[in-house]
């Protein structure tokens, strides 16, 4: 018997160290070459570590979380003497597989062609052994072994599914997020049963740790370095968005069939593009290592989106040239995507200005960070009707908030101000945005 050692793969671009994101295999377990053994996350990608050999593993390098520098030992498996164990022993590194669409919070990333999936080779044939024994059963089952995605794995962990009862419906036979929805819609879990209520007065007891790992962690550390790096200041606006309801509505009975319905983003979008040709300040991006900001004559719009994963804000780009319903055809479509996670490296990043809403939830005033390195995001708050006086008279009105926050170390206060000024003169007469 011999060991074959696999290091932590050069991944290319750049890459120095990797998180640990995932095993799939632990000390004891069979594997067969091209066995995805763990997952491991870049700045830009989440990359199966396959297996080169036939063996069992011996060790695993490290917890879940733990950060791996190129060339460090990962895992050690336990190989057949002989030729083919030499053989095997003496291949590079695993080349890693080709890197899913990532998962995170939008930081600016490199394009990149969309993963290709790759099914499962069948099972070597073991050789004869002196005495009888039956396949390991890792080893047995691996042909059988899903293909999915570490977030649709984790997804389908959390619902309590066997993803080998799951019907695929991704290329090669890969399994997607909605196929796991699909069968957990089609086979609901029995209800637990609800915990009796603690009796007043009665202390509880117990605590739940949760590693920040992965995205979590990358979310964790852009924020934080968005906070530390950019000195924030918001601005909020009160909106009357009577008017611009009043036409969305209209908009939608006449052209919705054809069309698609309207949201309030769309026009939200509409006025930052007019509202960006006289204010060019607020549509930029700082480099604060290099002390050069670079105003963008395009309008490339980040929308913030929550998915079951994290923080992703994916992008509408050059929305000056989109009209009502192909930014809301953009929008849902890149949702859609994010929420799938099938969304491209390429459509997170490159963003010049960002909008993030909580929609019905949006509360009175919210304090959004900063995309870095953006220098602006609006923050777009619930619609709520509520009485106003106008010609003496009190009338309801739909009023909503916009908050709005800037990098003051390149846009100053009165910009900020007039910049929100002109979306709310915008959305409060909207056909003005149509009026070239």
């Amino acid at each position: 018997m011999g060991i074959h050692v696999i290091k932590m793969p050069d991944i290319g671009e750049g890459i120095a160290e990797v998180e640990l994101v995932a095993w799939h295999v632990k000390p004891g377990d069979a594997v067969v070459e091209d066995q995805v053994l763990a997952d491991v996350m870049t700045d830009k990608a989440t990359v199966e570590i396959p297996s080169p050999v036939v063996g069992r593993v011996l060790s695993i390098g490290g917890p879940v979380g733990q950060v791996f520098p190129v060339g460090t030992e990962l895992i050690r498996i336990e190989v057949e003497s002989g030729g083919a164990a030499r053989a095997a022993s003496a291949a590079p590194p695993p080349a890693p597989a080709a890197p899913r669409a990532p998962a995170t919070a939008a930081a600016p990333r490199a394009a990149a062609s969309p993963p290709v999936a790759r099914a499962v080779p069948p099972l070597p044939v073991p050789a004869p052994a002196a005495t009888p024994a039956a396949a390991p059963p890792a080893a047995r089952d691996l042909a059988d072994r899903p293909i999915a995605s570490p977030s649709v794995r984790r997804r389908a962990w959390e619902l309590g599914i066997d993803l080998r009862q799951v019907r695929a419906t991704g290329t090669a036979g890969r399994i997607m997020h909605a196929d796991v929805e699909a069968h957990a819609k089609a086979n609901p879990a029995p209800a637990a049963r609800p915990a009796a209520p603690a009796a007043a007065g009665t202390p509880r007891e117990g605590e739940q740790v949760i590693p920040i790992i992965g995205l979590r962690r990358k979310i964790a550390m852009k924020m934080q370095d968005a906070k530390r790096r950019i000195p924030h200041f918001s601005y909020v606006e009160e909106v009357d968005v009577t008017e611009l309801e009043a036409l969305r509505a209209k908009l939608n009975e006449r052209h919705a069939a054809q069309r698609g319905r309207l949201t309030l983003l769309p026009f939200v979008m509409r006025a930052i593009v007019i509202a960006v040709r006289e204010h060019p300040a607020v549509n930029a991006r700082f480099d604060d290592e290099k002390g050069v900001l670079t105003r963008h004559a395009a309008v490339h719009i980040g929308i913030a989106a929550q998915t079951e994963v994290g923080l992703m804000v994916p992008v509408v780009r050059h929305a000056e040239t989109l009209d009502l319903w192909a930014s809301a055809a953009d929008v849902a479509r890149l949702a859609e995507a994010a929420r799938g996670g099938t969304v491209t490296r390429g459509e997170l990043s490159g963003s010049t200005i960002t909008i993030t809403s909580l929609g019905a939830l949006g509360g009175i005033v919210t304090t959004p960070i900063i995309n870095h390195p953006e220098v602006a995001i609006v923050g777009v708050n619930r619609i709520v009707e509520r009485p106003m006086i106008r010609g003496g008279l009190v009338v309801p009105r739909k009023l909503m908030n916009l908050s709005s926050s800037f990098d003051h170390r390149v846009v100053d206060g009165q910009h900020a101000a007039e910049f929100v000024q002109a979306l709310r003169a915008g959305l409060e007469c909207p056909a003005t945005l149509f009026v070239e």
